[in-house]
This record gives C-alpha cells, structure tokens and sequence, in this order.
C-alpha cells in the first residue's frame, strides 16, 4: 500500500473506515431484531454462498487503462437477494465477507473489496426499502423485519429491486472508478470507459438474478434458493472462457510486438504509445467503445509489418537509396499479409494497412484521399506523427507537446485528418502527454538519419531533404525484398549505429 500516492492511500483507508461502520452499525442493528437467532443463520448461510462465489469467480482481461484486473462472480445476485431477504441491516453484512475472498490478493485490497461492497449493498438495501415503502404507501421504518414475508403482486419486488441494483452500481463504480483513477494518475472518464462501462449493462442483468434467489429460497427453501445459483455459475464459466480468449489475443499481439522490438530497438515503446494516443483520438471524437478496442489493437501492431522489412535498412544510419525507400514503404502491405487471420483484429486490419496514406493523396501505399482513407488509418496516421515527434531520437531531441501540436495542425488536410488531429489535441490537453527518451546510445556526429527511422514524422522529409511518398507496387518489390533479405538477415551485419524506428 505503500506504493500508492498518497492521497490513494487517504482515500482507501476512508472507504475501508466507513465500511468497518457500516459493519458495525448493522451488527448492532441485527441483534435487536426479534427473530435474531434466525436472522445471523441466514446471514451466514449467504455468507458462505459470497465466499464460494469469490473463491470461483472469474478473472476479466486487464484494462487498457490501468492494466487493473477485473473480476467477476456471483456475489451481486446474492447481495440482491440479501436485500429482499434480511433487508436494510442484514444484507452488507453478507457483502462483508469478500474481505475473506481465499486467493492470494493483498490485505488492504481485500479489506478495501468488502468495504466498498458493504457500502454498495448498503445503499442498494436502503433505496429497496424506501421505493418498496412508497409503492405500498407505507413508512419506510415499516419495512418487514422478518425473514418470512409474503410477497405481493410481481411488480412490488421488481420495481424496488431494479432501482436497488442501479443504486448498488453507481456506488460500487464510482468507488472503483475513484481508487484506480487515484491510484494510476489517470482521469476517471479514462478508467471508466476502459474498465467499466462495458461489464455495467450485463452485470445489471446479471443482479436481476437475486430476485429469483430470494423468491425460492423464501417461499420454497433455502436449499432449492441455492440451486437458483447454477445458471449464475454456467455465465460464470462463460465469463471465463472470454477472459481466457482475450488473454490469448493479448498474449499473440505481445509476441508480435516484442518480434518487432528485437528487430529495432527504437521501435521499444512506441506501438503502446501509439495504441494509447489512438484510442485517446477515437474516445475524445465519440467513437464506440467496441470500435476503440479495436483501434487499440490497431495502434498496438501498426508497425507489424517492419518485421518483412530488412534489418540492414531498419538500422542504416544514413540516407536509403530509392530501392531500400520502397522496401520501408512495403512495411503497411506486409502488416495487413501478417494480421489478415486475426480476425479478432477487425478493422484494424485496414488501419495497419493504410496508415501512411495523406489526405492529399501522396501517401502509401495505395495513394488514396481524404473520406477513401478509412477512419482507423486517418486516426493511426495522426497518434503515429504525434508520438514521433514527442520522442528523442538517436540524431535530435523531442519536440514539445505545444510544437507536435503545432505542426500536427500545420499539416491538417494535406497530411492529416483536420477532425482527429483536434481530437487529440483535446485529449492531450485534457489528460497529459509525456516526451520519451528512447535513445540508448549516441549516434556519431556526421551520420544522417534515414527515412526508415522517422517516416511516420512530418518533417523528416523536409529536414532529410527526400520527396513525398508515392505508391509503391507489391509485386515489383518482391525479388528485391528476398535478395536483400538474404544479404542483410542471413549473412550480413547492420551498417553503422542504429537509428530509430517509429
């Protein structure tokens, strides 16, 4: 805990501090009840149900975000069901006991997990009792204190139950969204969006599950209640199986990364930052969030296609001849080849492809203009040039954030797309950009940088002295690519100091 900023850790020990009142307010409470020994019975007995349900319950892929784990079982169906069942002083103590979850997880995240659910259910239970209290016209101090009640028409239960569950979410989101937020310096629309947003909707569906849990456990038994839990722990496999396919998606583009990252040692860095900025670019102009997961991946392997691209011109250190040009302009046409069979990658297929192509339609390599260039790659083209520029090359510093910017819109509408440069110009401004020093050595005074280290760059064609990219045919470059890579991968040594690739 004490890796946290400080002001995480003032917020953690406040959530855990209220949580131990919380706790011992419904304890008290409890035990003035009339039928008390029945009620701590059904406390424990879901108790028990909360702790088998965290000690199964199933790891979501980590948040682009925060690069925080998400998890998920079948505790909120149960807390529901608490709330119907042993009402407002009865339900967080069944919540409490996810402070108890048997897995190897720090204390302070365990005491701090159980508190923010002893809150949630807490808030949830009392907006049960006041919206079921003013559908039967009643005061809401005359919510039924004992565990056997007799329910009324269907819509009594429903009603009180949605708003809880709604209730039970804000809460228990906002504290997460707060704590990570603290916790990772970012800004809390980032981990919401990130980590959250998608999993409310089907955790919302997945409470309504509580509602059945209470009405057999209540009407028939306790035993026939638990079997209510079987279909809750089928999605729980399915939740699993998801986690695991996306763990298998991280795990393939991180082996292809780490490919392109031997291959360049410049390149380190740079495809998480160019995944970072693109996905910044697509949430700041509204694009769905299932859209940014793909442009995630996209920003992740645009530079893929490096990997058919010989060693021997990655790293020459001065100028490349217009054959080794051609080879570095394949580097888009060889990414689609790579990823085309991903087909989780979707659209992020044609981004990779197209990345470098201009709004004036001297890009590559297929030449195409303005609204022809799909969204991804105008996106890509400009997080690609911005994280580019940000960073310190072997053969000059990084440009500021106000310079990158600047240039960014000197080049709207002939390089890049006017809308997605603003758009990160807001979410730069809004949630910070950081200059990169990658350079791990020195290049001798001299030697001239070469395009291949800097063609995402807007102004390395001017600062090198070379023309505008023009569209390269495939096929023509076939044989040169092979003879080159014989000469250069198998037999051959880089020339002079590595340069950069961005």
């Amino acid at each position: 805990m004490r890796d946290f900023p400080l002001r995480t850790r003032v917020f953690i020990a406040a959530v855990m501090l209220a949580g131990l009142l919380g706790i011992v307010s419904c304890v008290i409470h409890t035990a003035h009840q009339p039928d008390v020994l029945l009620r701590f019975a059904a406390i424990g007995a879901l108790a028990l149900l909360v702790f088998a349900s965290e000690a199964f319950s199933a790891a979501l892929a980590r948040s682009v975000a925060t690069r925080e784990g998400v998890s998920i079982s079948v505790t909120m169906p149960i807390a529901m069901a608490s709330v119907i069942i042993l009402g407002p002083w009865g339900a967080p103590l069944v919540t409490a006991m996810v402070a108890l979850e048997p897995r190897r997880t720090p204390w302070f995240k365990r005491c701090f997990n159980g508190s923010m659910n002893v809150l949630s259910t807490l808030g949830a239970a009392w907006t049960y009792a006041w919206v079921h209290a003013e559908i039967l016209n009643q005061p809401v101090e005359q919510f039924p204190n004992v565990i056997s009640q007799q329910f009324g028409p269907f819509y009594q239960l429903l009603i009180p139950m949605l708003a809880a569950s709604v209730v039970h979410e804000v809460i228990n989101g906002l504290l997460m969204v707060t704590v990570l937020a603290l916790a990772e310096r970012v800004s809390p629309w980032r981990v919401w969006f990130g980590t959250m947003a998608e999993s409310a909707l089907p955790l919302f569906i997945y409470s309504i599950f509580g509602l059945m849990l209470a009405f057999v456990w209540l009407t028939i038994t306790p035993l026939a209640g638990v079997l209510v839990l079987a279909p809750l722990m089928v999605a729980r496999w399915v939740f699993s199986m998801f986690s695991a396919r996306q763990e298998a998606y991280e795990s393939t583009i991180r082996s292809l990364i780490q490919a392109v990252e031997t291959k360049d040692a410049y390149t380190r860095g740079h495809s998480e930052r160019v995944s970072r900025a693109s996905v910044m670019i697509g949430r700041s102009a509204g694009m769905r969030e299932d859209r940014v997961s793909s442009l995630r991946y996209a920003g992740m392997l645009h530079d893929v296609g490096k990997l058919g691209v010989p060693t021997r011109i990655l790293q020459k250190s001065g100028k490349l001849t217009d054959e080794e040009f051609d080879a570095i302009k394949m580097h888009p046409t060889r990414g689609r080849e790579i990823t085309k069979d991903l087909e989780f990658l979707g659209e992020a297929v044609e981004g990779i492809l197209l990345h470098h192509e201009r709004m004036d339609g001297r890009g590559y390599p297929n030449g195409l203009q303005g609204e022809e260039i799909p969204e991804f790659a105008r996106i890509l083209s400009v997080a690609d040039a911005f994280d580019s520029m940000t960073t310190t090359r072997s053969y000059r510093g990084a440009r500021s954030i106000d310079e990158a910017m600047e240039e960014l819109r000197r080049c709207k509408d002939t390089q890049f797309d006017a809308t997605f440069v603003e758009a990160l110009i807001a979410a730069v401004t809004r949630e910070g950009w950081a200059v990169v020093d990658t350079t791990d050595q020195v290049t001798p005074s001299g030697s001239a940088p070469s395009m291949g280290s800097d063609d995402d760059d807007p102004t390395a064609s001017s600062e090198l002295g070379l023309g505008l990219a023009t569209p390269t045919d495939a096929s023509a470059l076939d044989a040169f690519m092979s003879e080159i890579v014989r000469d250069s991968d198998l037999r051959g040594q880089p020339t002079g100091d590595q340069g950069s690739t961005a």
